[in-house]
């Protein structure tokens, strides 16, 4: 792959992820009664909601922004971690799968864009 391909398709699959992140971190800020539910029926406190919400917005600018590599390592860990936890939660609850793809896809798109993203944005050894 052409190093301009994979920064057209690391842009894509971060600002995939990005959307998805900010678009999950609204609903949770804003507690719609159905994420509430949701949470409570995974056994987290409402409280919760704004944890995740809070930390997705700011793992969202870490990610996005061009400076602050060690930062951004840290963003894709916290989304690593909050959407693996999520998807485990889903299925230690006995979910069905259409519960359990969104932190799946989620998760996925957080491995791609870590895997791909350019050597600007990557800790130098």
């Amino acid at each position: 792959m052409s190093e301009k391909t994979k920064k057209i398709v690391y842009w894509f699959f971060t600002l995939w992820l990005s959307l998805g992140m900010v678009s999950t971190a609204i609903v949770q800020l804003i507690k719609l009664p159905e994420e509430v539910e949701k949470i409570n029926q995974l056994g987290y406190p409402t409280y919760f909601l704004t944890l995740l919400g809070v930390w997705k917005l700011l793992g969202v600018v870490a990610v996005l922004s061009p400076k602050f590599v060690l930062l951004k390592e840290w963003a894709y860990a916290g989304f690593f971690f909050a959407m693996s936890g999520a998807a485990i939660s889903h299925i230690a609850c006995g979910h069905p799968f259409g519960e359990i793809f969104p932190s799946l896809l989620l998760l996925s798109l957080t491995v791609i864009s870590w895997y791909l993203r350019p050597e600007g944005r990557k800790i130098k050894s």
